[in-house]
């Protein structure tokens, strides 16, 4: 097979090749947010309140779920555009087809540890009793999606490393169009409620897996699929694990953090719960518009390091950075003074709005500052660390989280005290990182293409 050139992210003005390389992505993680919050539009217009109020109440185990995927991910699209980057394609190729196989190997364990966990982890988070037999169905038809989209998650970081942005939001579209179409479909005309939606969500992400893998089957690159090159390579996958599972780890413990957050909010009534549930859409929408520029600096940070472009790695991480703050602080505006129309999408009830909005003006005024944490993030795994920002957000996400919420949010138990502390955490974490990404580079070697992936920390 002939090897066909990918797009280059070592050459060329910086700035606009990577709002190039992020607007499609940012379109893709849009629409993907969108498709996901119709689960939650269709069953609170069509199927009542309590309907809304299950399916939002597994918001953060579905989180915990797909950000580890999604994290995995990203790990195959650092190795991956490093090796594109020292035009190493006996490496792309050996990377391509291990990754694959760990990434359902990992979608696989995932689905049989959530159905065997769903209730329980509800009951962890104490679910009102009302909500959570709903809930608990959701959670364990949407779960058998969950290898799809560890395929989805892999090829979406294949394809990025190479700079192919624009396939994945096609495919994305069709599938999360059919997602739409079967949620009205069946919570409308086959009264499914909240089971409508979660298989709705299933279908859409065995499509979009499907699609997917199918691009990269069919594709005359150098990443191509093929059957007969499916083997796990042991470097490859030492090399794949020591960035996948920190960076999958680093989005799970986000999620786990924010399992003691959602207890928190599961101790006040009902109408609190799901106006929380109705504004905590507004999260996905930002931060997965955000990620894309994260991808974008660690995408091109690594093909830069492999092609020993010491300048443009430094380079990349400001311009992303600067680009993922604008980005939050703009959402985040348009989220606070248009507030009451993004609920009104998911709820018509007065008083669920009203509870919504003060989620919504918190959290507006502080996503822009989150971009400092995982943009640097990122940056140190574009560098090839990935274990000690995961240490960094253990503590200062996670740990700190759970002290805050039997601390000062014990002391005082008002919302608002549980809100705002994310932009504590954030703040904190962000320092920390930082502090670390300036160390890294400062003593970090800039090697020959060659030797380029010769340590992965």
């Amino acid at each position: 097979m002939r090897a066909k050139a990918v797009h280059s992210m070592t050459e060329g003005p910086l700035a606009r090749s990577i709002l190039a390389f992020s607007f499609p992505l940012m379109l893709l993680n849009v629409l993907q947010a969108l498709f996901n919050m119709s689960d939650i539009a269709v069953v609170g217009r069509f199927a009542g309140a309590e309907a809304l109020g299950s399916v939002g109440s597994t918001a953060i185990l579905v989180t915990l779920f797909t950000g580890f995927l999604i994290g995995v991910g990203s790990g195959v699209n650092a190795v991956t555009a490093r090796f594109l980057g020292a035009r190493q394609h006996k490496d792309v190729e050996e990377t391509v087809h291990t990754a694959i196989l760990l990434c359902l190997i990992i979608g696989l364990v995932e689905m049989a540890l959530g159905q065997i966990f769903a209730r329980p982890l509800l009951e962890l988070l104490h679910t009102k009793d009302e909500l959570i037999d709903g809930a608990t169905l959701y959670l364990r038809i949407y779960l058998l999606g969950i290898p799809a989209a560890a395929m989805y998650n892999y090829g979406n970081g294949v394809l990025s490393a190479a700079g192919d942005t624009k396939n994945p939001l096609y495919i994305l579209t069709i599938a999360g169009v059919v997602n739409v179409i079967l949620n009205l479909f069946f919570v409308i005309v086959c009264r499914l409620g909240v089971a409508g939606v979660a298989l709705a969500s299933a279908i859409s992400l065995y499509l979009s897996a499907g699609l997917i893998l199918l691009s990269l089957i069919r594709s005359a690159n150098i990443y191509a699929l093929r059957r007969s090159a499916l083997r796990i390579c042991q470097d490859k996958a030492r090399q794949l694990l020591a960035l996948s599972l920190p960076a999958g780890a680093q989005n799970a413990i986000f999620a786990i953090a924010n399992l003691f957050i959602q207890a928190g909010v599961n101790s006040f009534d009902a109408v609190i719960v799901e106006g929380t549930a109705a504004a905590t859409n507004a999260d996905a929408l930002v931060y997965d518009v955000m990620a894309a520029l994260y991808t974008a600096c660690s995408s091109f940070m690594a093909q830069n390091v492999g092609a020993g472009n010491k300048k443009r790695v430094l380079r990349s991480y400001f311009i992303s950075l600067g680009f993922s703050f604008c980005a939050g602080a703009l959402l985040g505006g348009g989220l606070v003074l248009f507030g009451q129309e993004f609920l009104s999408l998911f709820t018509t009830d007065a008083a669920v709005v009203e509870a919504g909005m003060v989620r919504l003006t918190v959290m507006g005024c502080s996503y822009a500052f989150s971009a400092f944490m995982d943009c640097t993030i990122a940056a140190s795994r574009g560098l090839g660390k990935s274990v000690v920002p995961t240490v960094i957000v253990i503590l200062g996400s996670c740990v700190f989280r759970v002290i805050w919420v039997y601390t000062v949010f014990a002391y005082f138990h008002t919302i608002m005290s549980l809100y705002l502390l994310y932009i504590c955490s954030w703040t904190i974490t962000a320092t920390a990182e930082i502090l670390y990404f300036a160390h890294v580079y400062r003593h970090k070697t800039i090697a020959p293409p060659a030797a380029a992936m010769e340590e992965i920390a």
